[in-house]
């Protein structure tokens, strides 16, 4: 994830900084001292957190959240602040904070939030239709531990969505061995999942010959 921090104090944001690089899977792209330096920022790069302090030099956080979900609608908010009055505390929950962390942060609490955000957007990204226990869980922000997204044994949903994006990526189709170039896994785990997408009624496969007219098996994102 593609992390943005607004932040005045440049100790705190520090801060918040040395707190994602203990956690994997995120980046930082950005830092701003005021909320007109975060749109821009939000302008500028493709930002998929935002650490955003409620009491910024120009403009209070709660009050640009309006703008920031009409303008980047897939942008997660985290908003961190010293502030705990309900004048706050409800239309920062009301305009879709994903969460709302009370300073000074604790690391345990802070990585907690993450981790929610992460479970969520992996859960959004893992299908094109969800059942009902997936619903509760993006709702909920928490994974099931047995199985997060109702996938059968041996798919991971990461994965799963990594082969998916590369399949959206090429033009043509693609076989195992080169998606197990791509994933940096066996050809037989690139096998399962295109196989997997077969079942789910997500790809097709199609044999095509080559020049010395070996079939090839290559699958096609439908």
């Amino acid at each position: 994830m593609k992390i943005a921090i607004a932040e005045d104090d440049f100790r705190v944001a520090s801060i918040h900084e040395q707190f994602l690089e203990k956690i994997d899977g995120v980046e930082v792209i950005g830092k701003a001292l005021n909320a007109s330096e975060a749109l821009a920022l939000l302008e500028d790069e493709e930002v998929d957190v935002l650490l955003l302090d409620n009491y910024l030099p120009d403009r209070s956080g709660v009050s640009i959240l309006p703008e920031l979900r009409s303008k980047f609608p897939k942008l997660d908010v985290i908003l961190i602040t010293a502030s705990t009055e309900r004048k706050v505390v409800e239309p920062a929950i009301r305009n879709g904070v994903l969460d709302y962390i009370v300073k000074p942060v604790d690391f345990n609490r802070f990585k907690v939030a993450l981790e929610k955000v992460m479970n969520r957007r992996e859960l959004l990204e893992s299908d094109d239709e969800f059942n009902q226990s997936v619903i509760d869980q993006v709702l909920s922000g928490r994974t099931s531990a047995a199985n997060p997204v109702s996938l059968p044994k041996g798919i991971d949903p990461l994965t799963l969505t990594k082969v998916r994006e590369t399949m959206e990526s090429l033009q043509h189709g693609i076989n195992a061995e080169d998606l197990s170039e791509h994933l940096g896994a066996s050809r037989t785990t690139a096998r399962r999942y295109l196989e997997y997408l077969i079942s789910a009624g997500k790809v097709k496969a199609e044999l095509e010959y080559g020049i010395v007219g070996r079939p090839e098996r290559k699958y096609y994102l439908l």
